[in-house]
Parts: structure tokens; sequence; C-alpha cells
């Protein structure tokens, strides 16, 4: 029986998803090759430290000091650049790949949320394949699923928990009480949240990946700079306890979604039903919920990042181009992509949650409520909490949708008011 010519892949970065990926290609080849209909053959890997201790075993296959010449190696079909980093070795590697008519796997999203244009236009160049599965969601097949699933559909939402760690987070203070301080030193502690945080705890992660969602469902170049992005570094205990008396648990959401007026995309925390199927996606687990012209709304949730899930989603890419499979990389020939206008957040309706802090006297609830009807914001709920000995009242309010420029007009003259102790807390309420 005549078997096809194995695929060749080299491997650059050999942390927790190389290492993982390295593991199961190893773990499953059997499997792979029945799956494809040819092997997938590990010749050569690159690392910043040949002899670091790893759970694989690389002595069997080639060792390059530096990513670059991986690709002086005759026989390399496939260069899997897992190093990460939007700019510096990665980027040049990926570039200098498709230049020579290799085909790329990636789990790099700062990569194509900066830069995906331009290596789509060198990859379509060479026919050359650009697989990004693995850089948004771990082990979901997001990419896939919009890209081959769904293509038959016009999307106009995109809604998901795109980060982990701050799912971890978010999960743990309201499991707990505790405060931010004190659940992302236990993320960390347990390996969920990096030495410096601020990358997933910022919403940049999750801006990241948005970003290349949006362009995969609208055909649209990636623009980064046009995500409003918060984080969840004010997000307290009281909050949590508050949203939970209100039937709410708080996630931090990456949304981007679709009207005649443009695409408006935005990273920050939300309100959302406790009985909603993304309200439940808890602890480190990721959830999106797509909504398509024909299949209506499609909900997905799985790990998000970790070695086996995001390991699954690269070997997933890998397999498309062992059986011949190339998509391009957008799901559309880049000349299609098309400049839609960017719409600021100013133009969000949504309902909004707000936290005071105010002096106990008369007349003060008064001049808050009057500042919101004078932007003509109406209160769909109104609950005050005093807390004792002279201790401020805390007042919470949810209001009826709005747009987001009267809010913020309206938080603004409150803030001002004499009465009102500290800057207001407000998080976005999203129906789901």
């Amino acid at each position: 029986m005549h078997m096809n010519k194995p695929l060749n892949i080299a491997i650059a970065g050999l942390g927790t998803v190389g290492g993982g990926t390295f593991k199961i290609l190893q773990e499953n080849a059997g499997l792979l090759e029945a799956r494809c209909g040819r092997a997938i053959h590990i010749v050569a890997v690159s690392a910043r430290d040949k002899n670091k201790k790893r759970a694989i075993n690389i002595a069997e296959v080639k060792w390059v000091d530096s990513p670059a010449d991986l690709l002086t190696l005759p026989d390399v079909d496939v260069i899997v650049e897992l190093i990460g980093g939007s700019e510096g070795v990665a980027k040049l590697l990926v570039e200098e790949a498709f230049k020579a008519g290799k085909h790329v796997v990636t789990a790099n999203k700062a990569l194509i949320a900066h830069h995906g244009l331009s290596l789509a236009k060198l990859a379509e160049a060479k026919g050359a394949a650009f697989g990004y599965e693995a850089a948004v969601a771990g082990g979901i097949p997001v990419i896939k699923t919009l890209r081959e699933g769904l293509t038959a559909n016009r999307f106009h939402a995109i809604t998901g928990i795109l980060n982990g760690t701050c799912n971890f987070i978010l999960t743990s203070m309201m499991e707990s009480g505790q405060d931010f301080a004190t659940a992302l030193a236990q993320a960390q502690h347990i390996g969920y949240a990096e030495a410096d945080p601020s990358f997933d705890i910022d919403g940049i992660d999750t801006a990241h990946k948005l970003t290349i969602l949006t362009s995969l469902a609208y055909g649209c170049p990636p623009d980064i700079h046009a995500v409003k992005i918060e984080g969840i570094r004010h997000i307290t205990a009281r909050d949590i306890v508050f949203a939970d008396k209100l039937g709410y648990v708080i996630k931090l959401l990456g949304i981007s979604t679709r009207t005649e007026q443009g695409i408006l995309q935005r990273v920050h925390p939300c309100m959302v039903s406790k009985l909603s199927t993304i309200g439940r996606v808890a602890g480190a687990y990721n959830g999106i919920i797509i909504e398509g012209s024909s299949v209506g709304r499609l909900t997905l949730e799985g790990q998000g990042a970790g070695e086996g899930p995001t390991a699954s989603s690269v070997i997933s890419d890998i397999a498309d181009i062992a059986r011949g499979i190339i998509c391009k990389p957008f799901g559309i020939p880049v000349a299609a992509i098309a400049d839609i206008p960017r719409v600021p957040i100013d133009t969000l309706r949504t309902s909004y949650y707000v936290r005071l802090a105010v002096i106990d006297k008369p007349g003060v609830l008064a001049s808050i409520t009057a500042i919101f009807s004078e932007e003509n914001i109406s209160l769909r709920e109104f609950q005050q909490y005093p807390q004792g000995n002279d201790q401020p009242v805390q007042v919470v309010l949810i209001t009826h949708e709005t747009l987001e420029f009267a809010m913020l007009k309206a938080l603004e003259s409150v803030s001002k008011l004499n009465s009102v102790l500290e800057p207001a807390h407000m998080i976005r309420i999203e129906a789901l």
C-alpha cells in the first residue's frame, strides 16, 4: 500500500504549548496518520535552552539554536511558531517562513492582532497555509467554526469570555468573597496568572483575541487600536455582592457588534444574568457566543488555555495542512478584505449598574436622581444600603437602556457633588 509522503514540521518554542504539541504529536502519531492519510514528522525544534529539564524527549529530533535557522533545513514543510510576542524573533520567523514558501501554524494572538493583514498577504502570495486556531480560546475550535462551519452566515455579534485568568479571578471573588488583590495572588500561586499579570487583567489579551474574531467574522482588517479596553482591577468584592443580590454575575467580556453604522469592539467587565449560558462559564474556562444570520445563536465553551487544549488547536491546523486543506487566513482573499467604519463606545446603548458612596443626609438622593433625569436616563432600580456609625451610605442604581454618552455625562456631574465621597463605580449590563 502506497502511503503519502510524511508532512515534516519544525517547532520553534518548547514552552507549555510547544511541549504539549510535541508530546501529543508523538503519543497520537498513529491516530493522526490514519486521520490525515499521511504521517506527521517533527524533524527539528528550537528553543532558548537546550538543556532545560523537559517532560518530553527531544533527543531524536534535530536541535537548532536559532529559530531562523529552521528555515535553512531542506525538508521542513511547516514552521510551528510558539515563541510568542508581536515583534522580534516570532514576527521575523513567520515572515521569512512565508517568503520561503513554507506553511505556518502559530498560537500567537498578539502577532495576528498587530500584523495579521501583512502576514496574510505574504501567505497568500505563496499559496501557504496560515493556521492560528490556537491563538484564540485555547482548545475551542472557534476559528474553524467561523471560517468553515458557519461559512453560510453573515455575522452580527460575537461575545466572549476570552481570558481564563480574569474569569478565574472573578469566579474566585464571587465564590469566596475575596477582594481583587487576594484573588489575583491566589491565581498567581496556582499558576493561572503570570508574575506580571497586566496583559490579562488589563484586558489586552482579550482585545487581541477579539480583534482576530472581528476580522474573521466581518472580513475587515485587524485593528487592535479600535478596541475600547477596560480591565478588571477596579472590580471590588462589594460590587460582586451587589451584582449577586440583583441576579447578576460579573464577567470580563470581549464584544464585537456589526451594525449599519459600522463595527463596535469593546472589552470591559459586564454584569450578565447568573442564569445565562455565559454567566455559568466559571473558573478558567472560556465561552463564546456567535450570532449568525442563518444559524442564529451558537455558544462554544471549553478550556481557553493550558498545554493540552492549546496544543489540540495547534495540531488541528497541522492536520489540515497534512490533508491538503489550505484556507485563506481570514476566510476570504486579502483583496476582498474591506475597511469597515469603527464606531466609538459612546454610541453604545445598554443598561448600567452604578454604585455611589454618599453622605447620609436629606436631599442627597434627590440631587443625584435629578442629574440622571436631566440626561433623560430613567432608573429601573434604586437601592440604599446604610452602613451605620456615620459611614457613607452605599447607593446602587440600575438604569434602563440608555446611551453611553449620556451616562458618562451624568456620572461626571454626579462625581462633582460634595455629598458623593468617591468616584462612581459603573459596570455595563449585557442582556445575554
